[in-house]
């Protein structure tokens, strides 16, 4: 199965400044990423071309980076899962920026029915936590993406599962 998903969103705020936010990624302070809600986003050797990386079960290598524009990395799990993501910073005008995740793979049968049943669900969640944290950034009236119901009952199955595994 080809798999598309692209998410944007545009900040009211010059690209420099959400560019500064992107450069936090992975990092202690980590400005981009919904650490609160999700597994860390984390890179053995930091962000830069070849360094390994994951959050949760999903690994990746980072195969283009250019700071403060765009960062694409190859998938390596989940099995059955090849392709790539990536995240860029555009510019619209002066005052405003687009930011924008963009997963393009080819998936085997038993990934594309995690995938339609499970990640793309989780996913979808995750990037818009991650996009209203960029953008919560520079607001004073905060923005939260409520989650559906199938990412509620889908967190509260894998919090159990985490929870059985580390306590049994």
């Amino acid at each position: 199965m080809k798999v598309i998903n692209i998410h944007k969103r545009t900040i009211l705020e010059p690209k420099k400044k959400v560019s500064q936010l992107f450069k936090t990624l992975a990092t202690n302070n980590d400005l981009v990423w919904p650490t609160e809600n999700w597994p860390a986003i984390r890179f053995k050797e930091g962000l830069k071309i070849e360094s390994r990386g994951d959050h949760g079960r999903i690994r990746y290598t980072i195969i283009e980076f250019i700071e403060g524009d765009y960062i694409k990395f190859q998938f390596s799990k989940p099995e059955g899962f090849n392709g790539i993501h990536e995240f860029k910073i555009n510019s619209i005008d002066a005052n405003s920026t687009e930011i924008c995740h963009k997963i393009i793979a080819n998936s085997s049968l038993k990934a594309s029915f995690f995938w339609v049943f499970v990640i793309r669900w989780l996913h979808d969640a995750l990037i818009e936590d991650a996009f209203d944290k960029v953008e919560n950034h520079f607001l004073t009236r905060k923005k939260e993406t409520p989650y559906n119901v199938w990412v509620k009952l889908l967190r509260e199955i894998y919090k159990r599962k985490s929870f059985q595994i580390k306590h049994s």
